[in-house]
């Protein structure tokens, strides 16, 4: 160990090696105290209250659990804001005082650990910090839209800088959920159907929010806790919670390849999944957490339950106490909100888990500690990131992910030379609150851009633009028709805005874990909010069949957070997911032709919810299909179109690497995403139809060819066996890959990585 000053513990020297550092102050602390660093048991929203002339206190509740444990280990949601914690702007802290707050809060840990020990500020940022006067970014399933993981590498580290400024230490963020099943309320929060684009996108997440991988933290980096370990997209009927019916080599070929890329990319944290696998919930799952991903994967980093999943475990050992001990055996290092990791120093005492797991636990939270440097700096010292950047990024991601599902008659671009009247209708053509997403604190007045803002920025002088909103998200109230119809008929071009919404409000009933226990007012996705169809409010469709009646060419948007069941009746039809509080106005640059339609699927959309699963990558059987209809999707993963057309040349295999050229064939500039797909013809155990294994965004002027280079061996993908014969496709989407002209079909010699 490096040399100390006279006096000074070892812990406490700076220069002396983390490791060394973490075994000396394990060293020296009680057993209660090493309970204490397990245990993130409140909430943080109850640790303060405003004062009369503006500041904060400190509560008796914050004063009995540091009482407790001799200090804190960790504190959840310290500056988080939603209708669920009942934080607004006139009770909580914003971009001007948060670090106070934050700094506030630390000083008192600190002063009541006999060792000095502070406290990690667990925060939620599933889409940008979740606090006041954060930046909302579109949720992940926008995010998936884009296929840009380099652009979701600079949100996701302005997102990391907004929360080290507030005070913040470590960000939970959703990222290795698979959507399998559009029905579940969370489907917003994954990035997609595919693991080979979600682990892309889980390596851009933990870049940007970490950087390069180092001992320590950079001032305006933050440790990742990776949501949810593992499978839980794969609950049975898209039911929160529910059981998932995972054979092994789904789970690995489907559910793991993100986490294994987060592992892989040096990501600090990962959150078990409240899903069981293989009949074992994954708190208490040894098999998932300490001999996968510890003992297979070397993983080195912090284990968190999800919030009160280690109680749930007393249905299996019978009371909280070998609850808590069972979890912690099994590899879980930090609890939220259980009473079960409270009672670990007796759990211990009785035998029921040793003191070296206890300690095993005990010290990955300290070392995360360390590396983030608060024995030295416990305050946070990093400046706020201009809000302007924030919003420009906000922007430029849901402009990414706005993609064009049909046009067929091209009523897209509007064109100022043709159109002179636009009649923009619908629920969500007005709003911005249901543009935001689930887990999104509330906005301060002013802030984002409808469909109906953006137009009216950005058309040119002359057009004249009207508004109806015609119904509401939800319910059966078909008053506002009429007018929608009158705007609608006096028109060039209609575009109606349809769509769901996540947004919580004060009637929301909650769970104790936050979820929606009853989902009110126009609130048709998020946490708890499972659908059994996927169908919009029915006045929504009595809007659509009005407003295309009218004979006037109509183009619908629709905002949401899961794929809803929407007639291609429309001459045209996009989706832009949630794009945040600024889609609005990304949405209106695509469709008055100011920025292509970049986006491009994520999910395959079903024609029903009774025609579910349609992910792309099933496994390749004969008898697929229904007797009453197609079992196909309406509109596959990949598919997006652009305002210009491009043509893909034959595959070919040069080396390690799969070449095609792409041309454009059109009139106009475009961006074109190509995608690799594996196609397995000899295997040992039965293959899937196809497999995403790379993709490249192109960018071509009228007239211009590119060849995109597919580098293999990269390690990245799924793995082929000896012996396997495979192909490769290069194709805009995964319907079109089933057509495309295939590389030459080649035996893989030995195991290679893709």
């Amino acid at each position: 160990m490096t040399a100390t000053r006279q006096g000074t513990p070892p812990y406490r020297d700076p220069a002396a090696p983390v490791d060394a550092r973490v075994r000396d102050l394990l060293s020296r602390m009680t057993l209660r105290e090493k309970a204490g660093q397990l245990n993130q048991r409140m909430y943080g929203w109850d640790a303060y209250r405003r004062t009369p002339d503006g500041g904060f206190e400190l509560t008796d509740a914050l004063y009995a659990e540091t009482e407790r444990f001799a200090g804190l280990g960790a504190l959840y949601g310290l500056l988080r804001a939603d209708a669920w914690s009942g934080v607004g702007h006139a009770t909580g802290s914003g971009a001007s005082d948060g670090a106070e707050l934050a700094h506030l809060v630390q000083r008192h840990v600190v002063e009541r650990s006999r060792l000095g020990i502070p406290a990690l500020f667990v925060e939620e940022v599933p889409h940008g910090h979740m606090a006041l006067d954060g930046t909302v970014l579109p949720v992940n399933l926008a995010v998936g839209a884009s296929w840009d993981p380099g652009l979701y590498e600079r949100a996701a580290a302005h997102a990391a800088a907004e929360l080290r400024a507030r005070g913040g230490h470590v960000a939970l963020v959703s990222a290795l959920d698979i959507a399998r099943d559009p029905r579940w309320g969370r489907t917003e929060e994954c990035f997609g159907e595919d693991p080979y684009l979600a682990a892309r996108l889980t390596e851009a997440l933990v870049r940007g929010m970490q950087g390069a991988p180092a001992e320590y933290f950079a001032a305006d980096k933050a440790p990742v806790v990776l949501k949810h370990f593992a499978g839980q997209g794969a609950t049975v009927g898209g039911r929160n919670s529910a059981e998932s019916e995972l054979g092994l080599r789904e789970l690995h070929e489907i559910h793991l390849p993100a986490a294994r890329a987060g592992v892989r990319a040096g990501a600090a944290a990962v959150m078990a999944a409240y899903n069981e696998v293989d009949g074992l919930p994954c708190s208490g799952n040894r098999a998932l957490l300490h001999d996968l991903l510890r003992e297979r994967w070397g993983f080195q980093g912090l284990v968190m339950a999800d919030g009160l999943a280690v109680d749930r475990l007393a249905r299996i050992t019978g009371d909280k106490v070998s609850a808590g001990a069972l979890a912690l055996e099994s590899g879980v290092d930090l609890s939220l909100w259980d009473e079960g990791f409270t009672h670990l120093e007796a759990a211990v005492e009785r035998g029921l888990v040793s003191e070296a797991a206890l300690d095993e636990a005990v010290s990955r939270v300290l070392r995360l500690k360390f590396r983030l440097g608060l024995f030295e700096q416990p305050y946070s010292t990093c400046p706020s990131p201009p809000p302007a950047v924030g919003r420009d990024l906000s922007t430029a991601l849901a402009r990414a992910a706005v993609t064009l599902l049909h046009d067929d008659h091209g009523v897209l671009p509007i064109s100022p030379a043709t159109v002179s009247r636009i009649a923009v209708l619908g629920p969500h053509s007005g709003t911005v609150a249901h543009q935001l997403g689930d887990y999104t604190a509330p906005q301060r007045p002013g802030t984002g851009t409808s469909v109906l803002d953006g137009l009216r920025k950005l058309a040119p002088a002359g057009l004249d633009i009207r508004h109806a909103q015609g119904c509401s998200l939800t319910g059966g109230d078909l008053s506002g028709i009429p007018e929608a119809i009158a705007q609608a008929a006096a028109s060039d071009v209609a575009v109606l805005v349809l769509g769901g919404s996540s947004a919580r409000s004060a009637g929301t009933g909650f769970d104790a874990n936050g979820a929606a226990r009853t989902a009110v007012s126009e609130m048709t996705c998020g946490e708890g909010v499972d659908l059994a169809g996927l169908r919009l409010g029915d006045a929504q469709y009595a809007l659509l069949d009005a407003v295309v009646a009218t004979g006037t060419p109509t183009a619908v948007v629709l905002i949401q957070g899961r794929p809803h069941i929407v007639p291609d009746t429309a001459a045209a039809l996009l989706t832009a997911w949630y794009p945040g509080p600024w889609g609005g106005e990304a949405i209106a640059e695509v469709l008055l032709g100011l920025a292509e339609p970049a986006g491009r699927l994520p999910v395959s959309l079903p024609r029903s919810a009774a025609r579910l699963p349609v992910y792309y990558n099933h496994k390749d059987t004969e008898y697929g299909g229904y007797a009453d209809g197609s079992a196909e999707a309406l509109h596959s993963f990949g598919h997006g179109l652009s305002y210009t057309s491009f043509a893909y040349g034959p595959p070919r295999l040069s080396g390690h690497t799969v070449e095609a050229d792409i041309t454009n064939t059109g009139r106009r500039p475009g961006r074109c995403v190509a995608q690799l797909y594996l196609r397995r013809l000899r295997t040992p155990v039965w293959p899937r139809r196809l497999e995403l294994c790379g993709f490249r965004a192109v960018g071509l002027a009228p007239g211009e060819s590119r060849t995109v280079a597919f580098p293999l061996g990269a390690g990245l993908g799924a793995a082929v066996p000896p012996g396997t014969v495979v192909e490769f496709r290069v194709a805009a989407s995964a319907r079109t890959a089933l057509t495309a002209v295939p590389t030459q079909s080649f035996t893989a010699p030995e195991e290679t990585p893709l």
